[in-house]
């Protein structure tokens, strides 16, 4: 790969497509050009100062790294199209996830998965992404032997329809009038919590969400026989994912052990002295890089185990920070 890439950013008239292209220019990437590409319905707009082309028409062997963020369907049809014509693929969406042969890549946590890429590289679920940001120091020095997840899922995750559902619903409750019928989520978000996000399966009663956090868990941290659980639900926040976890580690250790690690961690920044009402929030957490962690302490009713409160802008750390920290060590490796 050039050591000024040519990058296409696909879907890049969404929410994280969005925050893609203003981190490029925040970090000054080194870019011999960047171009915005989406469906012929967002051709012709200007996102952060790039006019929006239209994905059907463009020329992939123009690019040389390409970061997806349109969903699952696009992925899967215009990844390897771009792969053919010589890109290499940051992919944002579910589809590659799992797959062996497509390395899974937190940038602090497992940057030496991209030496096995073959052409795609797979982004983690947002909710998973700020876990493993503080989860993996806690592994290297004391081990984990089970996880318990519990997530509480601004609605940004899920796009800008259901931002405007939230504000609608808010401002008609507030109005005292009946909100709209709920379309983007299943029962209405405002003034709610929803224990559900994403689907379903058949025969399933964990949903796609947990089953994603779980599945890409055991996969980043190399570890297929982990322990974990995990409960997804959706909050009236606008941005930022918050998170409930119970661990217990393999050897013993103490809370302030455990703050003197993530102290040094990359990425992350403890934010623990309850008693003065400082913890992480997802209002804090919103706008940064970074993943928040406090609430520090032990749980006394099993053996070895600790909880955490983590915090994490779903959007930027979750999906589009990520994802152009990755094509960055791509560059730097020369991969």
């Amino acid at each position: 790969m050039s050591a000024e890439p040519r990058v296409a950013v696909v879907g890049g008239s969404g929410a994280v497509g969005r925050t893609i292209l203003r981190l490029l220019n925040e970090r000054s990437f080194p870019a011999a050009s960047v171009t915005a590409l989406a469906s012929s319905r967002s051709a012709g707009h200007e996102v952060e100062g790039v006019v929006v082309e239209d994905i059907e028409t463009a020329d992939l062997s123009q690019f040389d790294l390409a970061l997806f963020s349109a969903g699952s369907s696009v992925s899967e049809e215009w990844g390897p199209r771009f792969v053919e014509a010589g890109a290499v693929v940051v992919d944002n969406s579910s589809h590659w996830r799992m797959d062996p042969k497509v390395p899974l890549v937190v940038a602090e946590v497992n940057p030496e998965a991209l030496e096995g890429h073959s052409g795609i590289v797979a982004n983690p679920n947002c909710s998973t992404m700020q876990a493993m940001v503080v989860l993996k120091p806690i592994l290297d020095a004391v081990g984990i032997d089970r996880l318990v997840f519990s997530t509480y899922q601004a609605v940004s995750g899920t796009g800008v329809k259901a931002l405007d559902e939230l504000k609608s619903q808010a401002q008609a409750v507030l109005d005292g009038t009946t909100p709209d019928p709920a379309a983007v989520y299943p029962h209405q978000i405002a003034f709610n919590v929803i224990p559900q996000v994403e689907s379903f399966k058949d025969g399933d009663d964990y949903t796609t969400e947990e089953r994603k956090m779980m599945a890409e868990t055991r996969k980043i941290l190399n570890l297929p026989s982990l322990a974990i659980t995990a409960t997804c639900a959706r909050v009236p926040v606008m941005n930022g994912h918050s998170e409930s976890v119970n661990l217990q580690t393999t050897a013993e250790t103490t809370p302030d052990a455990l703050r003197e690690i993530l102290a040094s961690a990359p990425g992350v920044v403890v934010v623990d002295d309850p008693a003065a009402g400082v913890y992480p929030m997802a209002v804090d957490g919103s706008g940064r890089d970074e993943v928040l962690v406090g609430r520090i302490r032990v749980d006394d009713s099993a053996p070895r185990s600790i909880n955490l409160w983590i915090v994490g802008d779903n959007l930027r750390k979750g999906a589009a920070t990520n994802a152009v920290q990755v094509a960055e060590l791509l560059v730097k490796r020369g991969l």
